[in-house]
């Protein structure tokens, strides 16, 4: 859980791992995700979760372009 929080803190460039971190870290995983599903992290928050058609389109410029590096 430790590895997994940390790889968490990493991604959003911290250092420190806070409760938001752990509760990433064991939602993303399938796992621990079914082991703790009724468990509350506290000052965790909640996984964000958008409805894909809310997300804005993309046009054909977009997915035609090659992305330079």
């Amino acid at each position: 859980v430790l590895e997994l929080a940390g790889n968490a803190a990493r991604d959003n460039k911290k250092n420190r791992i806070i409760p938001r971190h752990f509760l990433l870290a064991v939602r993303n995983d399938e796992e621990l995700g079914k082991l703790l599903s009724g468990v509350t992290i506290a000052h965790g928050g909640v996984l964000p979760n958008i409805n894909p058609i809310l997300l804005p389109k993309k046009t054909q410029k977009e997915t035609n372009e090659p992305k330079s590096p």
